[in-house]
């Protein structure tokens, strides 16, 4: 296996984003307009394109064959992912590697999903762990949230500021699904769904989808415009840590060494050469309001109990310190499984090229995502100008 440092260089050229809403038309058909979108912004055509990886979750045998025939098949290899919440960003990792190893030029990443009614009926457990109840994903996270509000004496009142930064900065995002801000008070007092989450600590979900076209330097038709890829990391779940939405029980005797999330990220620090210092706009992963507190600190950005202060300081907001889901995150956005991984990755395309509007970060220069999925697993991507 290739060191990354021994690949070459890959760029994204383009990427492509619809509002995400509900839509009365199929995943194909919302899916394409995003994937004419980045090839519009690329400056490229469909028959530039060597390879595709579309990622989805629910849409089906297929779903990335259906959504480029709206293109026109062209006899390039169309790889379909399934990956959980981390589909996009897999297929992302997959575009990338492909150029990086100079298999292919030109590849495209698509994430597209239209999400079923209701709660997300989980199929990633087992018999005996659906039976169980861990498909109830709002419950996992209940549970999980409360053994840190134990742990680390984080409030539900803390929890709430996420929703209502989040909710701010979607109002700035005209691709969001959510586009009012709203009070500490009204998140406080919506309806419970799970002890202690209530209704607004939930993301809503929503249709959508996201395309990234990466390319080799020479294929580039618009240089000022492209972003480098630093690195593309994704590890799966880690024998003896508890992570109560993927249904595994932390173990007493062979405690991890290091979990999933920190895993992901120090590969992707190491790669790199980077830090979370470096880091001048994040992505995290925000599926419930407690879920974005403690994943920013897996992701090394302060220590563990430490990010609601900081949160409550103005740290996290657009112009503080460690300017935190810019675009509204799940929490206000949206949360279509399979385009998820990959709208988080352009919104931190949008950042380093000075192209978020209202929501701008200023002298943004390197940029992280990351998504969590079922499995469990989860990537992380940098990306730098």
């Amino acid at each position: 296996m290739k060191n990354l440092n021994e690949m070459r260089n890959v760029y994204v050229a383009g990427m492509g984003l619809i509002p995400w809403k509900v839509y009365d038309k199929e995943h194909y058909d919302f899916g394409s307009e995003a994937l004419l979108n980045a090839l519009n912004d690329a400056e490229m055509s469909w028959n530039e394109m060597q390879a595709a990886f579309c990622g989805s979750v629910y849409q089906g045998t297929g779903s990335g064959h259906q959504l480029i025939k709206e293109i026109g098949l062209t006899g390039l290899p169309i790889v379909n992912v399934e990956n959980a919440c981390s589909s996009g960003s897999s297929a992302f990792r997959l575009a990338y590697l492909m150029v990086a190893a100079e298999i292919c030029d030109v590849a495209v990443a698509i994430g597209m999903e239209k999400m079923p009614k209701g709660p997300i009926p989980s199929t990633a457990f087992l018999p005996w762990e659906l039976a169980s109840g861990f498909n109830a994903q709002m419950a996992n996270y209940a549970n999980e949230t409360i053994e840190y509000m134990e742990e680390t004496g984080t409030t539900l009142e803390d929890f709430s500021r996420v929703t209502v930064k989040n909710r701010k900065n979607g109002a700035l995002n005209p691709n969001a699904r959510f586009q009012k801000p709203v009070t500490l008070e009204e998140v406080m007092a919506s309806r419970v769904v799970a002890t202690p989450l209530r209704l607004f600590h939930c993301c809503p979900l929503a249709d959508g989808a996201a395309a990234v076209i990466l390319c080799s330097e020479d294929k580039l038709k618009s240089k000022s415009r492209a972003l480098t890829v630093a690195a593309s990391v994704i590890t799966s779940g880690v024998y003896g840590e508890g992570m109560m939405m993927s249904s595994t029980m932390a173990s007493l005797k062979y405690p991890p060494k290091e979990g999933l999330v920190e895993l992901s990220v120090r590969q992707a620090y190491e790669a790199t050469g980077y830090g979370p210092e470096d880091m001048d706009v994040v992505q995290a992963y925000d599926t419930m309001a407690s879920a974005e507190i403690w994943d920013i600190e897996k992701l090394g950005f302060c220590k563990k109990g430490e990010a609601a202060k900081l949160l409550k300081e103005g740290v996290f907001d657009i112009d503080g310190k460690i300017p935190l889901n810019t675009d509204g995150g799940l929490m206000s956005r949206g949360h279509p499984l399979g385009a998820t991984g990959l709208g988080q990755i352009c919104e931190i395309i949008n950042q380093l090229r000075g192209e978020a509007g209202k929501r701008q970060v200023k002298d943004a220069k390197i940029g992280l995502a990351h998504a969590m999925g079922a499995g469990p697993n989860s990537s992380v991507t940098i990306l730098k100008k």
